[in-house]
Formats: C-alpha cells, sequence, structure tokens
C-alpha cells in the first residue's frame, strides 16, 4: 500500500507539474521532465495498474490546465457553487484516459519485450494518443505538450515539417531518456542519451537556421481591435448603441495607421448583421469615408431556414457585404449540444446556443491578399487551418471572444496555440479578441504586438504574406500516422510475443 501510495502521489505531482508549464505561469522549461514518473512507474507495473497511475496524472494535469472552466460555469450558469466543479473534473476524467493508455500500452510492451524497446516507442505512443483526442467525438485538443514551447522559439521551429505534434515528440522523447539514465544499465543509457542528445541538438539547429532566414518581402498592413465588452453586455438591446458606438470609434482610430484591412472580433455585432440594414448601411458609410475594408462577426440566420444559425464572419466594403465566413467547428455544449440534450442542458446554462456549422474553409480573395478566417475555437484544430492555408490564405486571421472566461488563464491558453499555427504554415496570424489577447504573431510563431486581457485598443502592424509551402503545409499529420503505424508494430509485437 505504501508503495503505491508512493506512485501515486508522484505521478499526480508529474501530472500537476506538467500543468504549470501552460500559461499561467508558463514555467516551460519542466514539461522536459514532468512525465519521467508516468512512464517509470509504467515499466514496473502491470498494464492494468499502469492505467489507473497513467490516468490519475493526467486527470491532475487537465483539472488544473482547465480550472478556468469553472469561472464560466460559476458566473454564467445555473449550476449549484459546490457542483461546480464537476463539468471540469469530467472533462478531465475523459483526457485522462489517453494518458492511461499510454501509460498502460508502455507496460504492455515493457512486460513483453523489453524497457529499452518501451521507451523507444513513447513518443510514437504520446503523440498518437494525442491525436487521438484532438479527433475523437469532435476532439479536443487542448494542452497538446507540444503547445507548452510556444514561447521557445528555436524548440517550435520544427513544427513547420510534423505540426505541433512534432514538438510533442522530442518534448516527451527527453522525458523517455531522462528514465532511460534512471533505469536502465549505464550501456543503454549512455545510448539512449546520446541518441536524445542529437534529437534535440538536430531540432535546435533548425530552429536557429529557420529563425536567421529573411523574412518575406511581400506583406499587408491590417489592424485589430479590442473593444473589451465584458459579456453580459455583448447582446444587451440598451447597450447595443454604446456597443457601435465603441467599435465605430476604434476603428476611426485605426484608419490613422492607414490600414489595408480592420478586423472586428468574433460576434461584435450586436444585431444580426445581415439582416440590420441600418447598421449594414453604417458600416458601408464608414468603410468608404475611411476607405478600408472590414471584417465583422455577426450571428446569422439562414434565410432559407429560419431555425438555423450561424457564428459568422462577413467581409464588409463600401459595396456591402462581399463575402462570408460561417464557422465550421462549433464548441461542444458551448456553441452546440450533442446528443439531444439541449433542453436538459439549457436548464443549467442559458449561455448554450444551438448553432449551425459552416459547409467549407472559405478563403476570402482580399483586400490585401487571399486570408482565412478561424473562429475562436477552429484555431485549435491543426488540420483545419490547414485547410485554409491550402486553399490559398496567404494571411490568417482568428476572431474570438475570451469574455467568456474572465481573467483567468484560459485566454492565455488560447493565444499559446496560435505561434505553432504561424509555424507550421509559415503564416502571419492577425487576432482580434473582445477582450483579449488582441495579438499579431509572426511566421516565425514570435508574438509581436499584443493588447493585455481587457484593454481596449487598436494593434496595427504590417504583416509578411505566406509565399512558400511548408512540409506540413503539404503532408499534414504524416508524423502522427507514421506514429501509429509503428506503435501497432511494436503493440502486435508484443502480443505475439506472449502467444509465443
Amino acid at each position: 500500500m505504501r508503495a503505491r501510495l508512493r506512485a501515486a502521489l508522484a505521478v499526480a505531482a508529474g501530472g500537476y507539474a506538467l500543468s504549470v508549464t501552460f500559461p499561467r505561469p508558463d514555467w516551460d522549461g519542466v514539461a522536459w521532465f514532468a512525465l519521467t514518473p508516468v512512464i517509470l512507474t509504467a515499466l514496473g507495473r502491470r498494464a492494468r495498474g499502469a492505467f489507473g497511475l497513467g490516468w490519475l496524472s493526467g486527470f491532475v494535469f487537465f483539472f488544473v490546465l482547465l480550472r478556468w472552466l469553472n469561472f464560466t460555469f460559476r458566473t454564467y450558469s445555473a449550476i449549484p457553487l459546490p457542483l461546480v466543479w464537476v463539468p471540469t473534473a469530467l472533462l478531465a476524467a475523459y483526457c485522462g484516459l489517453f494518458v492511461g493508455v499510454f501509460a498502460a500500452a508502455l507496460s504492455w510492451i515493457t512486460e513483453r519485450r523489453s524497457i529499452p524497446l518501451a521507451l523507444a516507442s513513447a513518443p510514437f505512443l504520446w503523440i498518437t494518443a494525442e491525436w487521438l483526442r484532438g479527433h475523437l467525438f469532435g476532439g479536443f485538443p487542448w494542452g497538446l505538450l507540444g503547445y507548452s514551447q510556444f514561447q521557445r522559439l528555436p524548440v517550435i521551429q520544427i513544427a513547420e515539417l510534423g505540426g505541433v505534434y512534432a514538438v510533442s515528440f522530442v518534448v516527451l522523447a527527453v522525458n523517455a531518456v531522462i528514465v532511460g539514465v534512471i533505469a536502465l544499465p549505464w550501456r543503454q543509457a549512455a545510448v539512449g542519451l546520446g541518441l536524445g542528445a542529437l534529437l534535440v541538438g538536430a531540432t535546435l539547429a533548425f530552429g536557429a537556421a529557420c529563425l536567421r532566414e529573411a523574412p518575406p518581402s511581400e506583406t499587408a498592413t491590417i489592424a485589430v481591435m479590442q473593444p473589451s465588452i465584458e459579456q453580459p453586455l455583448k447582446w444587451d438591446p440598451e447597450h447595443a448603441a454604446t456597443t457601435l458606438g465603441i467599435y465605430f470609434a476604434l476603428t476611426r482610430r485605426a484608419a490613422a495607421d492607414s490600414p489595408q484591412l480592420v478586423v472586428w472580433p468574433e460576434t461584435s455585432s450586436p444585431t444580426m448583421l445581415r439582416h440590420d440594414p441600418v447598421l449594414l448601411a453604417g458600416l458601408r458609410d464608414l468603410s468608404r469615408r475611411l476607405n478600408v475594408p472590414l471584417v465583422v462577426g455577426s450571428v446569422d440566420v439562414d434565410t432559407q431556414a429560419p431555425d438555423r444559425y450561424h457564428n459568422s464572419a462577413f467581409l464588409v466594403t463600401s459595396r456591402g457585404i462581399e463575402a462570408r465566413y460561417d464557422k465550421i467547428h462549433l464548441v461542444p455544449f458551448g456553441e452546440y449540444v450533442p446528443l439531444g440534450l439541449i433542453g436538459v442542458v439549457r436548464r443549467w446554462a442559458e449561455f448554450v446556443a444551438q448553432l449551425e456549422p459552416g459547409s467549407r474553409a472559405v478563403v476570402f480573395p482580399g483586400p490585401p491578399a487571399p486570408f482565412g478566417i478561424v473562429i475562436c475555437y477552429e484555431g485549435i484544430f491543426p488540420e483545419l487551418v490547414r485547410e485554409f492555408v491550402r486553399g490559398g490564405a496567404r494571411v490568417l486571421l482568428n476572431m474570438t471572444n475570451d469574455a467568456w472566461f474572465g481573467r483567468t488563464s484560459g485566454p492565455w491558453q488560447h493565444l499559446g496555440m496560435y505561434p505553432l499555427r504561424a509555424v507550421e504554415h509559415r503564416i502571419a496570424i492577425a487576432r482580434a479578441a473582445n477582450t483579449g489577447i488582441s495579438a499579431f504573431v509572426a511566421p516565425s510563431g514570435q508574438i509581436v504586438r499584443r493588447l493585455g486581457l481587457f484593454d481596449r485598443g487598436v494593434i496595427t502592424d504590417r504583416v509578411a504574406l505566406r509565399t512558400g509551402v511548408t512540409l506540413y503545409t503539404r503532408f499534414g499529420d504524416w508524423l502522427v500516422y507514421l506514429a501509429m503505424a509503428g506503435s501497432a508494430i511494436v503493440l502486435a509485437a508484443a502480443v505475439r510475443a506472449r502467444s509465443v
């Protein structure tokens, strides 16, 4: 019992340690050894015990990482105070399953083959689990290991080769090497240490070479605004005139920098833009007088089906609405409720909507250049962003409304994913957030400008336009598919060893 308790405390501590590598407090260096307790305990236990300990570590990690969700449930739902932690705990328990399966697979390989093979397989198993978590049941790729390094530019440059999963692979490999030094005879440990040093050295060398490259010469000037309007006021009819006054004033302020495009945040219009002729006429006139096109977020309703609502982005010029994009990947239990549970959920959380997803990724022709728009949650899905880039987008816009999460770590964690999106395709990202954090991210992944949480203002930047095609743009998640194949072969060999 003492051994089991020590193991449980060790993996729980590792899960907590991993959580603090993300915003905030951003202790990203801890990620390089935070998973060693899970790996080490998995090597010495049967698969069932390893699964339980892995799940515990994953549960602690996600429960602490996602604690910002409790602000939303506490502030905008009718869930009784003692129970506001339950939705977060359920989500953490689900996400923890993938860490449990990872640990169980390591145990299985160790028991039927060897510790060195298990450690060599660990990075492949980990990114396979991450990819599955990001795709099963709609996917939830929040807190991928690679995102912990978003501020370490030399490390994340390999994302142009294999996406965020390539960064996760390297970080997990270092964790496995540390375990090897502890658990293996010195000769085998030395081999692992050498391979790990080679992998990290190659990663840093590649990153340094990428960062020395000259940025693309073609640029465009874009302005994004942050109105800092509290969530309860966004759609309050009595506050609509004040809301629009803030947006129009910020747009006029942005025009002083002569931008080629001004971006408003997600659902910035307090009414349905396409069905509000007065507001649409005002935006047309604003665009004409300032000589700048506007990208405006609004809820929209299908004219052919008045019960079908969309979360949409509109390009408005002096001629009116020029193009439109309907959000494809909706937030479960936020923008839609699966399994027909809308009535049950609405009794607890009135903020839940029932929207309809868009059907395709739309690349706006410009000006100033072809651009794609990912709305809020969509930006955390690498394969969705890749659709816009492959469709011809030369710059990426992200419109979001993180006011639901207040002054918690949620908006910071959300921002931390976009440096990886930028590097994956060498594309600049302009991010307009209602209450923050609005920012510009360079193709190198560097956050070059940003507005603080709940600051009201405008930022303008001259962004580089994408000119090339990265390996990740061309082949997508090839590294994960390779990891899946390798994991399947190793696990199959472990099964065969047992049968023999």
